[in-house]
Parts: structure tokens; sequence; C-alpha cells
């Protein structure tokens, strides 16, 4: 199970003889793994402050807990054609590469072999000043978050218009990547090249009729160069005084003009454009993006659903580039998976310091207490768990263990809902963060 619940409990002779009876219970009965979870000395202050400390403590706990859920998000968007590396990649080290000198670290272990970042969050500061330090370091990992997510959430948008462009029938999608230089008569001052859209039912009409619809059509001009699953996409030649005619002419057969004016630096400026979102895209996940060839009007994961007849030069439907792709990580994926671990780590910390705070202004000053970190082995046998440790620190509060058995009980002063307050000070740990 990727859960943990982080208790505590007195320091003195009784209550460790308590944590020993525990531990033998839940081993014999394989219902959770235990250890001991370390928190150094802090300095503790007044106790009003504590109170306060508590309050703050709960609420940088579901930030961190909601930030961390977020940024992990974020990494299974970024890998949305390799989402099942996703969970290899959230890590609590940065998924830095052991050539890096940097062993990677799973959640779970890092949970369970939990040490105080002494160099990051001094001990020997103020709770104050630790918390304040952990509060900042979430809100500058959410600024960078929104900010760079938002970016990669434009350029998403941006590729995705031009992608609705390229796909669709041929009434509606761009010709850019259809049609090429060679299909139009260009530079004629009488002379013009119209593309129609003919429904392949009316293919052997349209052929018989076309160079009647209209006077000045040159013969034999037209030609089919693409088709999708209703119509065919033909060229034919007439005189630019007559244009207008023959419009009106082939939308009486049922034939559509579509207008269309080749210009041959905006179809370049349009190619180069969806080679750049999806470079760009791509390697925001890896800096070796697959290498789009020189010219082509296919892009990787991007299928045309029109067929190109007759030009050799132009790529056939849904054509991909097979090149390798390289091993190296994007600009944002490495972010996400360094600040991830960053957040991860922050919040475990957070976790220590409320156990700390609600220890002290639960058992008293002086300082001392053990914590324990337990890891149910199943979901069917959570409920034992629970039975086994009310049972053992019934003591602590009779008050409160009376009332995890009557939901009816009321503890004076307590703000949260019983069936939140155990005997023993208590908080939950869940590390299935994408679900």
């Amino acid at each position: 199970m990727s859960e943990f619940w982080l208790i505590s409990a007195p320091g003195d002779k009784e209550n460790l003889q308590a944590l020993e009876r525990m531990n033998n219970v839940t081993s014999k009965s394989n219902l959770s793994h235990n250890t001991k979870f370390a928190i150094p000395d802090f300095k503790v202050g007044t106790l009003d402050s504590l109170v306060g400390l508590s309050d703050e403590l709960g609420k940088l706990d579901t930030f961190a807990e909601s930030l961390i859920k977020r940024t992990a998000q974020s990494v299974v968007e970024v890998m949305e054609d390799s989402k099942g590396k996703v969970h290899e990649n959230l890590l609590a080290n940065g998924g830095l590469k052991e050539k890096m000198k940097c062993l990677k670290i799973d959640l779970t272990s890092f949970v369970t072999h939990f040490e105080w970042d002494m160099a990051k969050y001094p001990a020997k500061q103020p709770l104050v000043s630790v918390v304040d330090t952990l509060a900042k370091q979430l809100a500058q990992i959410e600024t960078d978050l929104k900010s760079r997510t938002a970016a990669y959430s434009v350029l998403k948008a941006n590729l995705e218009n031009l992608e609705k462009k390229s796909t669709g029938n041929l009434f509606t999608r761009t010709l850019s990547d259809i049609v090429s230089k060679d299909d139009f008569v260009l530079d004629s001052e009488y002379l013009i090249t119209l593309l129609v859209i003919v429904p392949k039912s009316s293919y052997v009409q349209w052929q018989r009729t076309y160079e009647s619809l209209s006077d000045m059509v040159v013969p034999r001009s037209t030609k089919l160069i693409a088709e999708d699953k209703e119509a065919g996409l033909f060229t034919v030649t007439l005189f630019r005084k007559v244009t207008e005619d023959f419009k009106v002419k082939a939308k009486e057969n049922k034939f559509i003009v579509r207008e269309f004016y080749y210009d041959e630096n905006e179809i370049k400026r349009e190619r180069e454009e969806m080679n750049r979102l999806l470079s760009d895209k791509k390697q925001q996940y890896q800096t070796s993006c697959v290498a789009l060839k020189k010219g082509s009007a296919t892009y990787r994961d991007h299928k045309v659903k029109v067929t190109p007849l007759g030009n050799p030069a132009r790529p056939a439907a849904g054509q991909t580039d097979r090149d390798r792709e390289g091993e190296g990580e994007g600009p944002l994926l490495r972010w996400l998976k360094v600040n991830f671990s960053e957040a991860f780590i922050a919040w475990i910390h957070i976790k220590a310091l409320r156990v700390f705070v609600e220890s002290v202004l639960r058992y008293g000053l002086p300082v001392n207490f053990q914590a324990v970190l337990l890891q149910p082995q199943k979901k069917s046998a959570t409920k034992r768990l629970r039975e086994v440790l009310n049972s053992v620190f019934r003591h602590l509060d009779e008050v409160a263990a009376a009332s995890i058995l009557d939901a009816s009980v009321e503890i004076p002063g307590l703000q949260l809902s019983n069936q939140d307050y155990f005997p023993y000070v208590y908080f939950h740990i869940d590390l299935s963060l994408l679900d």
C-alpha cells in the first residue's frame, strides 16, 4: 500500500512499553510494517506560538499536497506519449541520473528512511522561521509551476489549432499540405486555376461536363490531386474573366469551388510554424526531438486524412517520421521532476513538524515523545490496525477513546471532527498522488 500512518506517543517508560506491545501485535498479525520516525529537537518557544503554528502547518500541509498532485499531473501531461513511465519519474530527488552522482530515491523509500535536512531547514532556528522557509519555498514552486504550465498550455493550444486546420474534410481543412506549385497556373494575366470539390459519385459527370460549364475553360486542364472519404479535389484552369460565371454553374451542378490562392510564402510560413510548434512541444519533454524532414508536409503525431495523388514528392496520408528520438530530457519535464521532488520532500518535513508541534501540545513539556511510521499491509487490515492502536493507547485520552466508539460524545475544546481525533497524535500520508 502507498498509505502511511504517522503517529506519536509520549516517550516515558509506560508508553514506550505500549509502543512495543503495538509493534508485537501488528507484526504478528501482519497488520503493518513499523519504523521509528526521527524528528530533531526544535526550539519550542511558547505554547501560544505552537497553537498558531499548528493551524498554519495544517493549511501548509494541505497546500503542499495539492501542489505535489498538480505537479505530478503536469508530468503526466508532458509525458503524454510515455504515460507508462510517469511513476518512475516521480522521485524524491528530482530524478537525477547516477552519472550526476545522485541515486534515484522512490517516494516510499524516502518516507520510510526519512532524515531531517539540517542544511536546508536548520533545526536550531525558531520553529516559525523553519515553517516560513517551507512556505516560501512551496509558494515559489507554485508560482513557477503556474507560469511554466500556462506557457505549455498556450503552446499546445496553438498546435491544436493548427492541427485542426489540417484535419476534417476538403471543405474546411487547410490545403497547404496537399497542393503544390505545379498544380496551378501562376503569374498569368489571363488564366487562373481553381480548386473544385466534387462528390465521389459525380466524378464521371465532372469529367464529362466541366469544360462546358462556362466559356473559356481550358480543355483537359482538370486533375484530381487529393480526396477524402466523400469527395475529391480537382483543379481546373480557365480565363479569369469567366471565373464568377463558372462558380455559379459549378454550384448548380453540386460542384463547389474552394476559395484558395496559392501563396508559396504563406504555405512555407504555415509549415514552418507547425514544425516549430511540434518541435517546441516535443522539446519540453525531450531535448533531442524528432528531426522533421525539410519541406515535408506531414508532421510527427499529425496524421492527414487526405490522400495526395499523382505527385511522388508529396508524402502519403498518415506518413510519420521514424527517426530515432534522443534520450535527453526537455526543460519543462526536467523542471517538473526536480520541483516535484523538492515539494514532496518539503511536504514530508511539514508532516514531521506537525507531529512535533501536536505532540508538544498534546503531551506537554519537556519535549519527550516517540514518533512511529506505520505502513498498513493491506486495505482490509486498516480497521483492525486502528482498533489495536486505540486499545494500546486508550489510556492517553479516555474521553477520546470512548468517543471513537460513541460518535455522539463531544470532546470539549476540540475543533476537529471526532473521526479525525485519536488518543495518540496521528497524521495520514497517502502517496497515491495520481489517483
